[in-house]
């Protein structure tokens, strides 16, 4: 008699428990499905985490970006800077409003933009620079605040994977610049869709409340509109799932780190590697856990042998410049940004999230550790 079938292990999986649902249904129950209550407590919580003096929820992290750029008056022709390894929305906020994306590369550890390549790729049309936290690890704010004092550009913080990260001994989100912030089902927390922007400055609070709702004004009524704006609200149920989440944050991101460390001593004596440490300015917020395979291994092959052990896995970014619509549009090809390339060829998340079990890592160490054997 054959054995029965291992439980496939996901690359992700959200942690709702009964408190999520209780507020939930708290909310259906109430009949304020959208423009109810739970928006501002679930913004006030936020603020609250990051140290921000204001948050504005938003129905996803790319319209918080969009927000910002449209916020600080990027138009057509501009160049806005940022990272080819990311997601795509930290690129496509420019695209939105008509600007030209300037991909800068980053540094080989860190996986985040090297201020020196920042620097180099500024020109007279450049307007702005949107920093990433990848993977939850702080980018280099100081310099690159410094670098955009100096141009006059403004600073945006793609924020989005670092929710509870700190940068010198303080969250990020309260350094003042805009940033945002993300809460997909794999993200620390989830509100299911949804994201967020925080500022120091009641102004741009203001305004950003404005432009995700249509460009209405507080005082006027519905079909009042005092500017140009944008559908992207976050629904009150998904608020009270926010809240829910950012009940337990400290939580949430203690046991994250934790099967984080578990990873690290389960993967010491293989031949990856590993996601850089935390030091004196940097702590990480873990969103996922990725690998660097060795050069000249078959990445495909390996992937292929971990699925057939019902582990998923998956190719840990793809550069943005080499993504079909940017070639396409931009005339982008190989060799642009030589460090983000070989990273997005080399680099690859495993499972990962908040209740991930003991014996579920040592499953995964084991069918990469075969796995890279066989390739």
């Amino acid at each position: 008699m054959s054995a029965p079938p291992r439980v496939k292990l996901a690359l992700s999986s959200p942690w709702v428990d009964v408190r999520d649902e209780e507020l939930v249904l708290e909310v259906l129950r109430s009949g304020r499905l959208s423009l109810g209550p739970a928006g501002p407590q679930f913004e006030s919580l936020l603020a609250d985490a990051v140290g921000a003096p204001h948050a504005a929820a938003v129905s996803s992290g790319t319209a918080g970006l969009h927000l910002c750029l449209h916020l600080i008056g990027i138009k057509p022709g501009d160049e806005v800077i940022t990272s080819p390894y990311s997601f795509v929305a930290s690129a496509n906020c420019a695209i939105y409003e008509g600007a030209h994306p300037v991909f800068a590369d980053i540094d080989r550890k860190t996986l985040n933009l090297t201020p020196e390549a920042v620097e180099a790729a500024i020109t007279p049309k450049t307007k702005a620079v949107v920093a990433v936290d990848i993977f939850g690890y702080p980018c280099e704010l100081d310099e690159l605040r410094a670098i955009c004092d100096r141009h006059g550009l403004a600073l945006v913080e793609d924020a989005c994977e670092a929710l509870g990260a700190e940068y010198k001994g303080r969250r990020l989100g309260s350094h003042g610049h805009l940033a945002t912030w993300a809460f997909y089902p794999n993200k620390q927390i989830t509100t299911g869709e949804g994201g967020a922007v925080t500022t120091a400055s009641a102004e741009e609070h203001e305004l950003l409340v404005s432009l995700r709702n249509q460009g209405r004004l507080e005082t006027s009524s519905w079909l009042q509109h005092g500017r140009l704006g944008f559908n992207y609200r976050l629904d009150d149920i998904s608020a009270a799932l926010g809240i829910g989440q950012l009940e337990r944050l400290d939580e949430i991101l203690s046991l994250r780190r934790q099967v984080a460390d578990r990873y690290s001593g389960l993967l010491a004596d293989l031949d990856v590697e590993l996601p850089i440490p935390d030091d004196a300015d940097h702590s990480r917020s873990w969103f996922v856990y990725v690998v660097k395979l060795p050069t000249g291994v078959d990445r495909d092959a390996v992937m292929a042998r971990m699925s057939e052990e019902g582990i998923a896995t998956a190719p840990y970014v793809p550069s943005i410049h080499l993504q079909s619509y940017m070639r396409e549009r931009y005339g982008f090809s190989e060799g642009l940004c030589p460090v983000s390339e070989d990273a997005s060829a080399r680099t690859m998340a495993i499972p990962f999230h908040t209740r991930l079990h003991r014996e579920d890592q040592e499953r995964v160490a084991e069918a990469l550790r075969s796995a890279l054997e066989a390739a």
